[in-house]
């Protein structure tokens, strides 16, 4: 079987997406919505994280169950954010780091897909039952970057 390597990749994955929310987060700190929603959102790439390495250990994966929730940057970026503040500068930075963060999440929520069909394939109930139960969160978080995406376009790219 190769379900230990779709839970590997979904791990890496998650990992990512989690680093990526918490970075966005810090990077528009001025923006309370996208600091605050980023944040609260980056907890649950957080948990399936911690839920992948657990669920991995039975097919002799050993994950790291802490995921990256700050990038080496995560202070400078903040106070970077606090200085630019609203300028229309950071418009087009939060533009592009949305549009990085909605391609992330539509990989991770394809690697949910791909291992709930082998869970499904192979009859494992743990691993369909915990893709039944994340994958909605990270169609969540692309649905989230995706409205963001659509509001802040045109004001960006039209100014």
């Amino acid at each position: 079987m190769k379900l230990g390597l779709a839970i590997r990749e979904l791990h890496r994955s998650e990992r990512k997406l989690a680093l990526d929310l918490t970075s966005l987060s810090s990077r528009h700190k001025a923006d309370h919505e996208i600091h605050h929603v980023a944040r609260d959102l980056a907890v649950w790439s957080q948990s399936h994280v911690r839920e992948l390495a657990q669920v991995g250990r039975a097919y002799g994966l050993d994950l790291n169950d802490e995921p990256r929730t700050e990038g080496r940057t995560a202070q400078v970026q903040e106070k970077l954010s606090d200085l630019l503040g609203r300028r229309p500068e950071p418009g087009l930075m939060l533009l592009m780091d949305l549009r990085h963060l909605h391609r992330v999440a539509a990989g991770v929520s394809l690697d949910w897909e791909l291992l709930a069909q082998g869970a499904q394939a192979t009859r494992d109930a743990v691993l369909s039952t915990m893709s039944r139960r994340c994958h909605p969160q990270t169609l969540r978080q692309l649905r989230w970057a995706n409205a963001h995406l659509k509001v802040l376009a045109p004001q960006v790219l039209a100014s």
